[in-house]
Protein backbone atom coordinates (compact mmCIF):
# COMPACT_ATOMS: atom_id res chain seq x y z
CA UNK A 1 0.00 0.00 0.00
CA UNK A 2 1.10 3.36 -0.58
CA UNK A 3 3.02 5.59 2.45
CA UNK A 4 0.66 8.18 3.64
CA UNK A 5 3.12 11.05 3.68
CA UNK A 6 4.46 9.96 -0.44
CA UNK A 7 0.72 9.78 -1.31
CA UNK A 8 -0.70 13.30 0.47
CA UNK A 9 2.53 14.69 -1.58
CA UNK A 10 0.97 13.25 -4.59
CA UNK A 11 -2.13 15.19 -4.39
CA UNK A 12 -0.51 18.39 -3.65
CA UNK A 13 1.37 18.16 -6.73
CA UNK A 14 -1.46 16.86 -8.73
CA UNK A 15 -3.48 19.60 -7.33
CA UNK A 16 -0.59 22.52 -8.61
CA UNK A 17 -0.50 20.99 -12.20
CA UNK A 18 -4.31 20.30 -12.57
CA UNK A 19 -4.87 24.42 -11.96
CA UNK A 20 -2.21 25.38 -14.54
CA UNK A 21 -4.37 26.67 -17.93
CA UNK A 22 -4.05 24.40 -20.70
CA UNK A 23 -6.02 22.78 -23.58
CA UNK A 24 -7.96 20.30 -21.19
CA UNK A 25 -9.33 23.35 -19.77
CA UNK A 26 -9.69 25.38 -22.72
CA UNK A 27 -12.08 22.29 -24.73
CA UNK A 28 -14.38 22.12 -21.17
CA UNK A 29 -14.68 25.70 -21.40
CA UNK A 30 -15.71 25.89 -24.86
CA UNK A 31 -18.18 22.63 -24.64
CA UNK A 32 -19.48 24.22 -21.73
CA UNK A 33 -20.50 27.78 -23.40
CA UNK A 34 -21.61 25.80 -26.60
CA UNK A 35 -23.99 23.61 -25.30
CA UNK A 36 -24.24 24.37 -21.37
CA UNK A 37 -23.57 22.11 -18.57
CA UNK A 38 -24.06 18.75 -19.87
CA UNK A 39 -21.41 18.56 -23.06
CA UNK A 40 -19.02 20.21 -20.39
CA UNK A 41 -19.15 17.76 -17.53
CA UNK A 42 -18.83 14.91 -20.40
CA UNK A 43 -16.26 17.10 -21.87
CA UNK A 44 -14.34 16.76 -18.14
CA UNK A 45 -15.44 13.08 -18.37
CA UNK A 46 -13.96 11.89 -21.49
CA UNK A 47 -10.81 13.77 -20.96
CA UNK A 48 -9.99 11.98 -17.36
CA UNK A 49 -11.36 8.40 -18.88
CA UNK A 50 -7.94 9.67 -21.22
CA UNK A 51 -5.96 10.12 -18.25
CA UNK A 52 -7.49 6.43 -16.71
CA UNK A 53 -5.67 5.26 -20.17
CA UNK A 54 -2.44 6.23 -19.62
CA UNK A 55 -2.36 5.60 -15.65
CA UNK A 56 -2.73 1.58 -16.91
CA UNK A 57 -0.25 2.03 -20.64
CA UNK A 58 2.49 3.43 -17.83
CA UNK A 59 1.53 1.01 -15.64
CA UNK A 60 1.59 -2.01 -17.89
CA UNK A 61 4.49 -0.38 -19.98
CA UNK A 62 3.38 0.99 -23.12
CA UNK A 63 4.79 4.59 -22.32
CA UNK A 64 7.76 2.61 -22.01
CA UNK A 65 7.60 2.13 -25.39
CA UNK A 66 6.86 5.71 -26.33
CA UNK A 67 9.66 6.50 -24.59
CA UNK A 68 12.25 4.07 -26.41
CA UNK A 69 10.65 3.97 -30.27
CA UNK A 70 11.00 6.36 -32.32
CA UNK A 71 8.11 4.83 -34.33
CA UNK A 72 5.89 4.15 -31.93
CA UNK A 73 5.77 7.91 -30.65
CA UNK A 74 5.53 9.26 -34.19
CA UNK A 75 2.29 6.94 -34.68
CA UNK A 76 0.41 8.44 -31.27
CA UNK A 77 1.87 11.78 -31.95
CA UNK A 78 0.56 12.33 -35.24
CA UNK A 79 -2.57 10.61 -34.92
CA UNK A 80 -3.48 12.87 -32.08
CA UNK A 81 -2.12 16.05 -33.74
CA UNK A 82 -4.30 15.07 -37.09
CA UNK A 83 -7.37 15.03 -34.47
CA UNK A 84 -7.20 18.09 -33.15
CA UNK A 85 -6.20 19.62 -36.55
CA UNK A 86 -9.87 17.89 -37.64
CA UNK A 87 -11.57 19.12 -34.84
CA UNK A 88 -10.40 22.86 -35.35
CA UNK A 89 -11.27 22.66 -38.95
CA UNK A 90 -14.48 21.83 -38.48
CA UNK A 91 -15.46 24.03 -35.67
CA UNK A 92 -13.65 26.97 -37.96
CA UNK A 93 -16.22 25.99 -40.51
CA UNK A 94 -18.98 25.58 -38.85
CA UNK A 95 -22.16 27.62 -38.72
CA UNK A 96 -23.34 28.79 -35.42
CA UNK A 97 -26.33 26.95 -35.26
CA UNK A 98 -24.50 23.99 -35.62
CA UNK A 99 -22.09 25.09 -32.58
CA UNK A 100 -24.84 25.79 -30.88
CA UNK A 101 -26.41 22.39 -30.79
CA UNK A 102 -23.81 20.54 -29.61
CA UNK A 103 -26.04 19.86 -26.64
CA UNK A 104 -28.60 18.15 -27.92
CA UNK A 105 -29.50 14.60 -26.74
CA UNK A 106 -28.55 11.05 -28.32
CA UNK A 107 -25.85 10.98 -30.75
CA UNK A 108 -23.80 14.89 -29.97
CA UNK A 109 -23.85 13.67 -26.25
CA UNK A 110 -21.54 10.77 -27.55
CA UNK A 111 -19.88 12.47 -29.89
CA UNK A 112 -18.68 14.66 -27.15
CA UNK A 113 -17.74 11.85 -24.58
CA UNK A 114 -16.02 10.48 -27.70
CA UNK A 115 -14.08 13.85 -28.95
CA UNK A 116 -13.05 14.24 -24.75
CA UNK A 117 -11.85 10.91 -24.80
CA UNK A 118 -9.94 10.38 -28.01
CA UNK A 119 -8.53 14.22 -27.10
CA UNK A 120 -7.44 12.75 -23.81
CA UNK A 121 -5.66 9.66 -24.91
CA UNK A 122 -4.26 10.98 -28.52
CA UNK A 123 -0.83 12.99 -26.89
CA UNK A 124 2.33 10.84 -26.00
CA UNK A 125 3.19 13.65 -24.44
CA UNK A 126 0.45 12.69 -21.22
CA UNK A 127 2.23 9.11 -21.80
CA UNK A 128 5.46 10.40 -21.21
CA UNK A 129 4.66 13.08 -18.58
CA UNK A 130 2.78 10.03 -16.43
CA UNK A 131 5.72 7.78 -17.11
CA UNK A 132 7.93 10.66 -15.77
CA UNK A 133 5.36 11.69 -13.21
CA UNK A 134 4.08 8.76 -11.71
CA UNK A 135 7.30 6.67 -10.49
CA UNK A 136 8.17 8.98 -8.38
CA UNK A 137 5.31 8.39 -6.23
CA UNK A 138 5.56 4.60 -6.10
CA UNK A 139 7.65 2.50 -3.91
CA UNK A 140 8.07 -1.09 -4.91
CA UNK A 141 9.00 -2.30 -1.20
CA UNK A 142 5.23 -1.30 -0.40
CA UNK A 143 3.63 -3.94 -2.29
CA UNK A 144 2.05 -4.33 -6.14
CA UNK A 145 3.69 -1.79 -7.85
CA UNK A 146 0.43 -1.46 -10.83
CA UNK A 147 -2.11 -1.30 -7.58
CA UNK A 148 -0.09 1.84 -6.82
CA UNK A 149 0.07 2.86 -10.13
CA UNK A 150 -4.15 2.71 -10.57
CA UNK A 151 -4.85 4.10 -7.31
CA UNK A 152 -2.29 6.89 -7.83
CA UNK A 153 -4.01 7.35 -11.68
CA UNK A 154 -6.96 7.34 -10.17
CA UNK A 155 -6.27 9.77 -8.00
CA UNK A 156 -5.24 12.37 -10.22
CA UNK A 157 -8.36 11.65 -12.51
CA UNK A 158 -10.47 12.04 -9.75
CA UNK A 159 -9.25 15.58 -8.71
CA UNK A 160 -9.44 16.79 -12.20
CA UNK A 161 -13.15 15.92 -13.12
CA UNK A 162 -13.83 17.67 -9.54
CA UNK A 163 -12.30 20.75 -10.89
CA UNK A 164 -13.58 21.04 -14.19
CA UNK A 165 -16.83 20.07 -12.86
CA UNK A 166 -16.49 23.02 -10.62
CA UNK A 167 -15.15 25.25 -13.75
CA UNK A 168 -18.21 24.05 -15.98
CA UNK A 169 -20.54 25.03 -12.79
CA UNK A 170 -18.74 28.52 -13.11
CA UNK A 171 -18.63 28.76 -16.63
CA UNK A 172 -22.26 27.85 -17.46
CA UNK A 173 -23.82 30.82 -15.30
CA UNK A 174 -22.66 33.18 -17.88
CA UNK A 175 -23.74 31.01 -21.11
CA UNK A 176 -27.26 32.67 -21.26
CA UNK A 177 -25.78 36.23 -21.72
CA UNK A 178 -23.20 34.77 -23.70
CA UNK A 179 -25.26 33.24 -26.05
CA UNK A 180 -27.24 36.60 -26.69
CA UNK A 181 -24.46 37.65 -28.59
CA UNK A 182 -24.37 35.73 -32.48
CA UNK A 183 -21.47 37.63 -32.83
CA UNK A 184 -19.82 36.70 -29.70
CA UNK A 185 -20.91 33.03 -30.03
CA UNK A 186 -19.35 32.86 -34.08
CA UNK A 187 -15.99 34.59 -32.92
CA UNK A 188 -15.66 32.08 -30.20
CA UNK A 189 -16.31 29.26 -32.37
CA UNK A 190 -13.60 30.28 -34.89
CA UNK A 191 -11.46 30.94 -32.07
CA UNK A 192 -11.62 27.54 -30.38
CA UNK A 193 -11.64 26.04 -33.85
CA UNK A 194 -8.28 27.96 -34.07
CA UNK A 195 -6.75 26.83 -30.54
CA UNK A 196 -7.47 23.06 -31.79
CA UNK A 197 -5.23 23.47 -35.16
CA UNK A 198 -2.67 25.57 -33.22
CA UNK A 199 -2.36 22.75 -30.60
CA UNK A 200 -2.37 20.07 -33.42
CA UNK A 201 0.79 21.67 -35.12
CA UNK A 202 2.32 22.17 -31.94
CA UNK A 203 1.85 18.74 -30.64
CA UNK A 204 3.01 17.21 -34.52
CA UNK A 205 6.23 19.84 -34.07
CA UNK A 206 6.84 18.17 -30.71
CA UNK A 207 10.20 16.15 -30.25
CA UNK A 208 10.81 13.42 -28.25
Amino acid sequence: MLDLSLYLMFLAASVALILVPGPAQALVVAKTLAGGRQPGALAAVGLNIGTLFHTATAAFGLSAVLATSALAFSVVKYAGAAYLIYLGIRAVRSKVPQALSSAGPGGSARSTLSQAIATGILNPKVALFFLAFLPQFVDPSRGAVLVQFLILGCSMALLDVLYELALVHLVSGMRERYLRSPRLVAWQTRVSGGVLVALGLRLAAQER
